[in-house]
């Protein structure tokens, strides 16, 4: 059957309207769990499909724009679907589907009325819609509507159970979160009072006509924003305060994409706003001190939480390395990293969450043995473990040698210093990944220092007790529902297909970052008026 290339003005607003109505069906049914679950994974799986299509006409017949409502732009909503977006759309979907059916399956095995289901459900579509958003916006305001609406969500997710651990890490990401959003929408009316418009396209046309230093001083701002959103560091301090006291599905959906949307942002705005590269240098040296910074924290960490928190920081420096060189192979090779991290990282969050029902605890100072207690779990952390560290062939040695080769071929001083700290960054994270092999699936339980103790309630899927409990008191010892292991392999399996089939994966982003660098086919698919249109001044 042919895919008509017009079909993509149909499904382009599909994956932020279909998980809104969905929501809103799951709030109407909140005494319903079973018809909730229901809709929730239809929802997820129409928008994986859509996503699916909508990778394929963009990467067959290049970047189209949706006016929303029939407005022209740059007056109107604009829908922008491109090689990147659709690509980031595609592992998202991918994701947050497995993420959901963990949850449904923890759930349905652990789930009480004491624990607010109901509202998790709503609030994880609305959580979906925003990503879909930020993922499609082809203006900086709807851009900035997507960040909001994942704050909402983030913000009811990360406190579900309201324990004093949840809330003030809650708190603390919001406030955090807010200083953000201020500072993005201080950015947007700077861009808005030097350009007089929020449409992306029209808005790099605008651009070139403003003083360079102004430029500068625009980029710096929504930079600080996004960077904050993203956790580069200095932006990152907050990260690994809050992640970790989250539901395990929560704490996986979170490290997998919530940072991966403000790389996104910063991708967009510096190869469609800002391709002169003025503030390329300042990049690489965040970059380099995110690279370093969060994995020398991972190490100093006992929780495997914390540290995968601090590895997710570590490796958002790869990314900022790529896009900061301003080439093709650099963002081809950022991209590609981008995808292999958001699942690897998912998968191995969802992966602690199967540790502490195992185990009764995340923490290295109470594990040990689990490689004979569950050889199966021992294989599902080391497959993604190991691809986090870089260990060929898996993807992120492809990743991490394609931004290296990037590096060098680059062959400045500083890009060569990053080539160096991202080499060192890999080994430090090999090093990370063995001590909790060896410590949590190798080590006899009894030689943890506090090998006796587990966590009262490790297992629960949004409440959460504080309480210690004997090792040998818990119960359910040695048993991982199939609903929750199945999704988990699943995605293990999905990081090995970009191993096995990387070579079409970074094509593709070759594609993209070609794409990327010739911003003109942006601004021609908006300003255009319809796919392969030629632009149209925009009126001043």
């Amino acid at each position: 059957m042919t895919i008509s290339p017009h079909m993509i003005t149909a499904l382009a607003p599909l994956p932020v309207l279909v998980p809104m109505l969905a929501a809103a069906a799951t709030l109407v049914l909140g005494r319903r769990p079973r018809a909730q679950r229901i809709i929730t994974l239809v929802a997820l799986i129409g928008v994986l499909v859509v996503s699916g299509l909508l990778l394929f006409l963009a990467d067959r017949d290049g970047t189209t724009a949706i006016q929303v409502g029939g407005w022209d732009s740059p007056i109107g909503i604009t829908l922008v679907v491109d090689r990147l977006s659709a690509m980031m759309l595609v592992v998202s979907s991918i994701v947050l589907l497995a993420v959901m059916a963990y949850a449904v399956g923890q759930g349905i095995r652990d789930g009480s009325e004491d624990q607010p289901v109901s509202i998790f459900l709503p609030t994880y579509l609305a959580l979906t819609a925003g990503i879909s958003n930020a993922f499609l916006a082809g203006d900086l305001f709807n851009l900035y509507v997507g960040f909001e609406v994942l704050l909402a969500a983030s913000f009811v997710l990360l406190t579900l159970g309201a324990s004093a651990d949840r809330v003030r890490a809650g708190v603390s990401y919001v406030m955090v979160s807010m200083v953000s959003s201020l500072i993005f929408l201080a950015g947007i009316a700077f861009a808005y009072a030097a350009t007089g418009t929020l449409n992306l396209a029209d808005m790099a046309t605008r651009l070139d006509g403003i003083p360079s230093g102004t430029r500068t001083a625009i980029f710096g701002v929504l930079l600080v924003a996004f960077g904050i959103k993203a956790a580069v560091f200095p932006l990152s301090t907050w990260l690994p305060d809050s992640y970790p006291t989250a539901p395990a599905p929560v704490t996986a959906v979170f490290a997998g994409l919530l940072t991966k949307v403000g790389v996104y942002a910063i991708i967009r705005a510096h190869t469609l706003l800002f391709p002169e590269g003025e503030l390329d240098n300042v990049l690489m040296v965040c970059g380099l001190l995110t690279m370093l910074v969060g994995i020398l924290g991972a190490i100093a960490q006992s929780d495997i939480k914390r540290l995968l928190s601090f590895t997710l920081v570590s490796h958002i420096g790869y990314m900022v390395f790529g896009v900061a060189l301003s080439t093709q192979s650099g963002l081809s090779g950022a991209i590609y990293y981008v995808a292999h991290h958001i699942l690897v990282q998912t998968t191995l969050f969802l992966v602690v969450g199967l540790i502490e029902r195992q185990a009764g605890s995340s923490s290295l100072r109470r594990l040990g043995g689990l490689a004979a207690a569950s050889p199966v779990l021992a294989i599902v952390f080391l497959v993604p473990a190991l691809n986090l560290g870089g260990i060929p062939p898996f993807s992120g040695f492809i990743g991490k040698v394609a931004l290296l080769q990037a590096g060098s071929a680059d062959a400045s001083v500083l890009a060569w210093i990053l080539v160096a700290g991202g080499t060192l960054t890999s080994l430090l994270t090999l090093y990370v990944v063995a001590r909790v092999w060896t410590k949590a699936f190798w080590r006899a339980r009894a030689d943890a220092p506090e090998g006796d103790l587990a966590d009262v309630s490790p297992s629960a899927l949004l409440d959460e007790s504080e309480a210690d409990i004997s090792f040998d008191d818990r119960a359910d010892v040695g048993r991982i529902p199939a609903m929750m292991l199945i999704p988990t392999v699943a995605l293990v399996a999905v990081g090995l297909a970009m191993t096995v089939f990387a070579g079409q994966i970074i094509q593709i982003s070759d594609r993209a970052a070609s794409d990327l660098q010739n911003r003109s086919i942006y601004i021609d698919a908006v300003l255009g008026g319809h796919p392969g249109g030629e632009a149209q001044e925009a009126p001043r």
